[in-house]
């Protein structure tokens, strides 16, 4: 690719495109993508088929002001966003450990962003340019727009627009609001004046002007002090998250106030296939060629987002509050055209890795409802059993996947975002579940049943474990009968709110049973903006207010983790003391229903029968 046909990200890069003065820089914590996968390039080509002169400061030297004026001050205002993940996120592990790779950064180094990357770069813009409007927007600045619980500081933290003393702020799929603030700011419109735009927020002196439909959330000071007030104030910001029917919310900080307006009706169909048809140059900028390129390309080169939304509403995922729950797809065309496209990459080898979004298997609206009325309020499309009103379908996506795969120079498409298998087996039609067996599986599909256990998947708003089983014994029949070996790959998770040792303990026996033996295991991360991470730092659910059980010490984690890892060796020891403390030494033996064996020495354990016996000293495999 020719440096030529991205952004400009030097002054040169400028001069051959005749431009003087940009209008938007583009601050961005990732490295220069130029891939509709990246929120920096898709926000920025928007504004370019605007009209707008845009350019990009990818990862820049936050210690001094240099990098962020070697393009000049923009005419109208400078975009910040940390990336597409969380800078925090990025840095450290579930365990506060330093990550040793970005897969966003050139080479995969780490260290080429600061903490908290939205901040700092807003403050190194305000002491470069001073009085130039700032836009904060990305996964960073969505999720923590009102006071949030942080992990790594173990604290309450200020809406992060006081901190980065930003302008405004964009949440959610941002190309509607980057628009009209462009626009108005175009027009000689004072960023103060901005604000009425959906899906955005801004901070103010005074809310007396607020003409809107409105309701005050507890204050900072009180969401610090009380945690049921944080679990309140929690659960009215996932109530109003509704473009159709959300409320203002405002939320005062001392003596300002944070005024968060309705969220942005998402993009049709015909706006969405528009955004996907940009001139995105679908790879990284040549400047990181020398150090072997962007790792995170690999993983979305040769896929397809064909949706937005989820109305699964996972408590430990935050796509509700940052997307939404109306689930809006791009055309059959469009995605075709795109498929076109990905055959002639010099790179492509016939297999087309994944079509989907958030979940692979929505494709439209949960019901014809939610459009003219919104989200349900007071309860979930899929939990905790489906609503009579959704629409179960597979119809479309089906016809989608199979003309994908009859096009000229594809091999193979596969499925590997995920698959919503509690909204799979409730369709009447296996039409859907047969072909995704036959044509798109590659030998392992990836699901996220999470758990087993009912009273954690209560707190993670995922169906009874009852559920899964169906799915499962589904795609293994299936397979058997097309004569295919075929595997299901179960997403884990350890230490989420609701999970103490006696559960973790039921999980171990289900896989003990199940024969799985899982080679990783995803801690609970208490990430901004879900409804778990308010479970974990208040006790509390916010849907219910009934108190939760949270496993907070480093060493019950690892004792949660290392018992879904039980035949690990290196995991001898955490499991032993865990069954010990949960008075579950029955476990410990060589019968088939045993975990582990006995430490060595021990003259004496249980079989099932409750018969003793005196333990060999000879090693043998334990039947499991």
């Amino acid at each position: 690719m020719a440096v030529k046909d991205f952004l400009p990200i030097t002054r040169q890069d400028m001069e051959r495109r005749g431009w003087q003065q940009l209008d938007f820089l583009y601050i961005s914590g990732d490295a220069y993508v130029d891939h509709p996968s990246f929120g920096h390039a898709i926000i920025t080509r928007v504004l370019e088929s605007k009209g707008y002169k845009v350019g990009i400061i990818a990862q820049p030297d936050w210690r001094n002001t240099d990098d962020f004026v070697k393009l000049g001050k923009p005419r109208l205002g400078v975009l910040v966003s940390s990336g597409n993940l969380d800078s925090m996120v990025n840095h450290y592990t579930a365990g506060k450990k330093p990550r040793s790779t970005d897969a966003y950064a050139p080479g995969g180094e780490a260290g080429h962003r600061p903490n908290r990357a939205v901040i700092v770069y807003c403050n190194r813009v305000r002491e470069a340019f001073k009085d130039i409007p700032v836009i904060i927007g990305g996964i960073e600045a969505s999720l923590r727009r009102f006071a949030h619980y942080d992990y790594w500081d173990d604290k309450v933290r200020r809406a992060i627009m006081v901190d980065a003393r930003a302008d405004l702020l964009i949440y959610g799929m941002g190309e509607k609001q980057v628009v009209e603030i462009a626009d108005a700011l175009n027009e000689g419109k004072d960023v103060g004046m901005i604000t009425n735009v959906p899906g955005t927020a801004y901070v103010t002196d005074d809310i007396d002007d607020i003409r809107q439909e409105s309701i005050v959330i507890a204050s900072y000071k009180q969401v610090k002090s009380n945690k049921r007030d944080y679990a309140e104030a929690c659960r009215i910001q996932y109530e109003e998250q509704d473009p159709v029917r959300g409320r203002v919310l405002i939320q005062p900080h001392g003596d300002r106030y944070l005024v968060q307006n309705p969220p942005m009706l998402p993009l049709d169909r015909r706006a969405l296939d528009a955004v996907y048809a940009l001139p995105y140059q679908r790879t990284y900028h040549p400047v990181y060629e020398e150090k072997g390129g962007v790792p995170a390309i690999q993983e979305v080169q040769f896929s397809i987002v064909s949706s937005r939304g989820c109305y699964g509403a996972c408590a430990f995922c935050a796509l509700a509050f940052h997307q939404g729950r109306i689930v809006k797809s791009r055309s059959k065309p469009s995605i075709l055209h795109e498929a076109r496209n990905m055959t002639y990459h010099p790179d492509f080898k016939g297999y087309i890795h994944d079509v989907g979004g958030p979940t692979a298997n929505f494709r439209h609206e949960a019901c014809e409802k939610q459009m003219k009325h919104g989200a349900c309020k007071e309860r979930q499309c899929l939990y905790p059993h489906p609503c009579r009103n959704l629409n179960v379908s597979h119809t479309e996506y089906l016809d989608l996947l199979k003309d994908m795969r009859n096009l000229p120079g594809v091999k193979k498409v596969f499925v590997r975002s995920g698959i919503r298998y509690d909204y799979l087996v409730h369709d009447r039609n296996d039409d859907f579940f047969w072909e995704l067996c036959k044509h798109h599986v590659s030998g392992q599909l990836k699901v996220a049943p999470e758990h087993i256990s009912d009273m954690v998947l209560k707190r993670m708003g995922k169906p009874s474990g009852k559920v899964y089983e169906r799915f499962v014994k589904k795609f293994y029949g299936i397979n058997k009968k097309i004569g295919k070996e075929q595997y299901l790959v179960p997403y884990l998770m350890s230490s989420h709110p609701g999970s103490s040792l006696k559960e973790a303990i039921e999980l171990a026996e289900y896989l003990r049973d199940l024969g799985y033996y899982p080679e990783q295991v995803q801690d609970f991360y208490p990430t901004p903006g879900t409804l778990s991470t308010c479970m974990f730092y208040t006790g509390l659910d916010p849907r219910t207010m009934d108190k939760v059980y949270v496993p907070r010490s480093a060493k019950e984690k690892a004792m949660q983790r290392a018992l879904l890892q039980f035949r690990n060796p290196a995991n001898y020891d955490m499991v032993y003391q865990a069954l010990l403390k949960a008075g579950r030494k029955d476990l410990i033996g060589f019968g088939p229903k045993c975990l582990i064996r006995p430490r060595k020495g021990k003259k004496d354990s249980r079989t099932e029968n409750g018969k003793r016996h005196t333990i060999r000293k000879k090693k043998r495999k334990c039947r499991i």
